[in-house]
Formats: structure tokens, sequence, C-alpha cells
């Protein structure tokens, strides 16, 4: 029996649509279900053919759990050695050389200094910026998010400059994007 394997944490609707889904099709030998751990140890793989990584980027446990599945043989999605890809502005950007069309987005600096900076830290950045040329690039409504990693944490729609400015009070020492609101149809996610 080949089993394929979802890690996940709080997010629900999507490992169990995924899970159900795969089973549905009643592939002899394939069985998908969520990953469950009651053990980790080095150079054993975990009984897995492959895992589909929805969690990691938050747990470095799992992370690093995820790398000794792979390295002992199971197909690990998303890859657990690179996950500094979840950079979404990069890849945002990535996107534009290649023609595949993405939300305008801005990357915004932290609101509240990062630990061990002073203000002379960022003596090459703008003060103020120039929120008009931002607010006129994106648009509104907009979604503010951190700029890495997942789960909907720190995640506001906003509808205008003065709604910005008072969530933006709210996120400390997040690097945050600034994007474009697309209302959408249809919504797929593509697991490479």
């Amino acid at each position: 029996m080949k089993k394929i394997g979802i890690l996940h944490g709080k997010e629900r609707s999507f490992p169990e649509a995924f899970v159900e889904r795969v089973n549905s099709k009643n592939v002899p030998g394939i069985l998908a279900e969520p990953v469950r751990i009651d053990k980790a140890m080095q150079g054993v793989n975990p009984g897995y053919s492959v895992i589909i990584d929805r969690i990691s980027q938050d747990v470095p446990f799992y992370r690093t759990w995820l790398k000794n599945a792979a390295v002992t043989g199971t197909a690990v999605i998303n890859n657990p050695f690179w996950w500094s890809a979840d950079d979404k502005y990069f890849n945002n950007c990535l996107m534009t050389k290649v023609d595949v069309p993405v939300p305008k987005t801005a990357i915004i600096p932290s609101r509240d200094l990062p630990d061990d900076t002073t203000d002379d830290s960022f003596s090459n950045l703008a003060y103020p910026l120039d929120w008009d040329a931002i607010f006129n690039y994106v648009g509104f409504p907009a979604y503010m998010k951190p700029f890495a990693g997942g789960g909907w944490k720190h995640v506001y729609r906003l509808t205008s400059p003065e709604d910005f400015f008072k969530k933006h009070s709210e996120t400390g020492q997040l690097v945050m994007l600034l994007q474009e609101e697309i209302v959408f149809e249809e919504y797929y996610r593509c697991y490479c």
C-alpha cells in the first residue's frame, strides 16, 4: 500500500477535501490520509510515498522531519529544503518576468524597528514612503499580509488609505505586502 499524507495545522477544509478526493478515486494500492507522526528517527522513512506539506513554514519540527522523509525516499511537496521560497514578494516579482499575471503588489517595511536595529539602520529608506504612488499602483480594496509565510495570519482586507494606516499600526515588526484585490470566480492551487 502506498500512502499519500497531508501535513497540516488548523486548516481543515483543503486537507479533508484532498484526502476525500484522492480516496474517492479508489485506486488500488493508494491511500490518502492526514500524516501521523508517532516517532522521528534519523534515517528512517516515515512510511509515506508522498507528503503534501501545508504547515512546516510555521513548525520547525515538521520542517526538519520532512527533510528526513525526503532524504529517505518520500516525495515531499512543498520542498522542505527550499522553504524560504515562501517569500511572496519575490515569487510575484519572478512571475512578472515570465508573463504570469499576478496582483499588483508593493512591499511595505515593518512598522516597528526589527530587533538589533536603530533608525540609522534605515538611512537608505525614504520617510515617509510615497504612499500616494503606492496606493495608486495597488488600488483599493486591497489586501495587506506578511511578505513571507502563510496560514492566513495577519491578513487584512483594506478599503482606504486610512484603513491601511490603522491596520499597519498593528503589524509590529512584520514586513508586509500591499496587494491588489482580485475578485475571482475560480481558484486553483498548484503543487510542484
